[in-house]
């Protein structure tokens, strides 16, 4: 038989059982739009995610610490690499060579230290860090309450929201509405903020103390054996803008709650704690950091950087070193979720085998004809496959487009119910071109797989008994 002819006559049969029919290609569309719709999920979960990890200006970034640092020490590095003891210092030369590695966009010092901050004349003690200029395309700065620094050395400050409401006295109370960031800044900005801490200064080596000297050194006084000498400072700083989101929501128990411009923070001078574990090996005048940002060109270079600084003699991480196990967790999610979508799809597989069989019952008559005028068995076969197959493919486009349609519909709904608790909108559901195919052509082989039983039946029908069926 003709591919023209079985495309034909497969069509008619498929027309005179109109509403059988309808009904089971409307349950076929039902079950992709069940797969379709949870795997752009999933689909969508995961981009998410990564756009979260891309805009935090983390995911691009490695962060370089030095072997010297215990609390970054491992086993493994302990076999690949250089004993802590020898390894080589992160001061200022090296993040200027780490800077000049091929694909590296800027290498930038963490600089953070735990400081007191008058305001109104009341102290608060808290965390203070630096950030480069192009800390203000990180999303936590989207939505701020003032604006970005006005230079990279202007004396400004950019309050984290809990350390506002600290300034203002606000603490949040149980079963009471938040504070808007809008109310904790209007009062806050414009306004001065005094920064008292302890700067690096470089000095002559100071001679060594006798053994008869009990007299107590005065607080500026310089360390003893050391090639510099600390002195107490202050800093006006100029409150500029409040931030509802954490720009360093990845760094755990050592996230700061107020932020400098970077240059403006190494002008300073702030003693460091590698200054004091490093005093025997550090240059006068070369600070010595705990750990170096570097921003890559592209997310597809993070490796190469990383084996890089390793040959240095330096601990690397990543973002995409932890973001492995996300990786896998979306994996295993899009496999359930294929698990639970699909099974709308094994309900509709059974209804394509019992219209299909059905269908045998009601055209014993007419298989019997088609076989007695020289149908063959395979001609048969082909007969069902092709009614099966075309029911497959219209009813995996629709379910592709009530699934696409549902995601919308849900992801409306949540982005009104995200606008109603002051979130921004986000978008859950992604359905790529791939997923389309996948779906449709899915659809396609699992019609298929329910005709090969009433298809293998038909063809076995005798075609005298068949004649005689009444």
């Amino acid at each position: 038989m003709k591919l023209p002819d079985l495309t034909e006559l497969a069509l008619r049969n498929l027309r005179e059982s109109v509403l059988r029919n309808s009904l089971t290609t409307i349950g076929i569309s039902v079950g992709v739009a069940s797969l379709v719709a949870m795997l752009s999920l999933g689909i969508g979960l995961q981009q998410l995610a990564s756009r979260r990890l891309m805009k935090s200006g983390l995911f691009d970034t490695v962060v370089v610490t030095s072997r010297r640092d215990l609390r970054n020490f491992n086993r493994e590095e302990e076999r690949n690499g250089p004993a802590p003891g020898e390894s080589r210092i992160l001061d200022e030369p090296t993040r200027r060579e780490i800077e000049h590695l091929p694909n590296v966009l800027e290498a930038y010092p963490d600089i953070r230290f735990i400081t007191e901050l008058r305001y109104e004349d009341k102290p608060h003690l808290t965390t203070v860090a630096a950030l480069p200029p192009s800390a203000q395309s990180n999303d936590a700065f989207e939505a701020v309450q003032g604006h970005f620094f006005s230079s990279d050395v202007a004396p400004e400050a950019i309050l984290q929201k809990a350390f506002a409401e600290e300034l203002l006295g606000k603490t949040p109370k149980a079963g009471v509405d938040e504070t808007s960031v809008a109310e904790l800044a209007a009062p806050l900005l414009g306004k001065e903020l005094t920064m008292r801490y302890a700067q690096r200064e470089a000095a002559p080596t100071a001679p060594s103390k006798s053994a008869n000297d009990t007299s107590t050194a005065p607080a500026d006084q310089r360390l003893a054996g050391a090639a510099y000498s600390v002195v107490s400072r202050e800093q006006k700083l100029k409150i500029v803008g409040v931030a509802d989101l954490d720009p360093e929501s990845m760094r755990g128990p050592t996230r700061a709650r107020v932020f400098l411009p970077l240059k403006l923070a190494e002008s300073l001078h702030v003693m460091q704690p590698t200054d004091l574990r490093e005093i025997s090996r550090a240059s006068s005048d070369q600070p010595v950091y705990s750990s170096v940002s570097v921003r890559v060109k592209s997310p597809g270079q993070i490796q190469t950087v990383e084996d890089a600084v390793k040959k240095m003699g330096f601990n690397a991480f990543s973002i995409l070193d932890a973001s492995r196990s996300i990786q896998q967790f979306f994996k295993v999610l899009d496999v359930f979720l294929g698990i639970f979508g699909s099974l709308a799809l094994a309900v509709a597989f059974i209804g394509i085998v019992n219209t299909l069989v059905m269908a045998i019952l009601e055209r014993r008559r007419e298989i019997g004809i088609m076989k007695a005028i020289g149908a063959s068995d395979g001609d048969v076969k082909r007969l069902f496959f092709a009614e099966a197959g075309a029911m497959g493919i219209l009813g995996g486009i629709v379910g592709v487009a009530l699934g696409w349609a549902i995601g919308q519909v849900i992801n409306l709904g949540t982005n009104i119910y995200l606008k109603s608790q002051s979130f921004p909108p986000e978008h859950f559901w992604s359905v790529p071109w791939w997923l389309v195919a996948f779906a449709v052509v899915f659809s396609f082989f699992v019609s298929l797989a329910a005709g090969l039983y009433p298809a293998g039946r038909a063809a076995r029908l005798d075609p005298v008994q068949a004649l005689r069926y009444e």
